[in-house]
């Protein structure tokens, strides 16, 4: 079990580079949210059941589902909200950004 928790979390830690080295590389805030929302919370989602599985214990296993549920409840909200108000306040896209309106 500790393999799959030691795995979950190197996963996890990877997500999050990705996360972060997509904020560092991507244009604009669109693009920019996009990979800070979904491979954030992939990877705190896999740390979290990393922590779960090797601390084998119910109320820490019950303790991380009420946090990814947090994370999956709040973290595409406040993504959707961030780009929304950049779109009412006129942030230009990058050229190569396709906006749908």
């Amino acid at each position: 079990m500790t393999v799959v928790a030691v795995l979950a979390m190197l996963f996890g830690c990877a997500f999050c580079l990705l996360a972060a080295l997509g904020l560092l590389r991507f244009p604009d805030i669109f693009t920019r949210a996009h990979a800070a929302s979904m491979a954030g919370l992939a990877g705190v989602g896999l740390i979290l059941a990393g922590v779960a599985l090797a601390s084998s214990d119910p109320d820490v296993a019950a303790a991380v589902i009420v946090g990814i549920g947090f994370m999956a409840l709040t973290g595409p909200v406040a993504t959707h909200l961030l780009v929304r108000a950049a779109l009412k306040t006129g942030t230009p896209a990058a050229p190569s950004t396709n906006i749908e309106k």
